[in-house]
């Protein structure tokens, strides 16, 4: 057996009309607070170290802009907290394997879009045009297949 690559992914959200190609994912990212304590008949001159509330990193997708993707419903989305109420959704993030079958999956809970940022121009770049978008969220939960 040998360690998958970060190649093949898919992205999904809430429903399956919203999908996209995206060329990187980041911030997957899951830890918890440390809470020391020392109780006061404790003989130990030490804390104990327990743990405390949960945090989930925000998310960031990265993808080419192609004309044929301008109606994805990203920024209709973003849209929705300019009006002073938050759509929240479940993103989906799988790793695919050779035949792009997951086998691995993290879901994204509560999901709704913080930034979303265009593209830099240049002149004299010949870069592909990139957009992001980052999320916040209120849980990641990983399955493994």
């Amino acid at each position: 057996m040998y360690p998958l690559t970060t190649l093949h992914f898919a992205v999904s959200w809430q429903d399956s009309q919203n999908t996209s190609s995206f060329s990187e994912v980041s911030g997957l990212t899951m830890e918890a607070e440390i809470v020391e304590y020392r109780g006061g008949a404790d003989l130990q001159l030490s804390t104990r170290k327990q743990p405390g509330l949960k945090k989930f990193g925000n998310v960031t997708l990265k993808r080419g802009i192609a004309p044929a993707d301008a109606g994805n419903g990203l920024f209709e989305w973003y849209n929705t907290i300019l009006a002073g109420s938050v759509q929240r959704r479940n993103v989906t993030v799988s790793l695919l394997n050779e035949e792009r079958a997951p086998v691995m999956t993290w879901k994204i809970r509560d999901a709704w879009p913080v930034k979303v940022e265009g593209p830099g121009l240049k002149s004299t770049g010949t870069d592909v045009s990139l957009e992001t978008v980052e999320f916040a969220c209120e849980g990641i939960e990983i399955e493994v297949a």
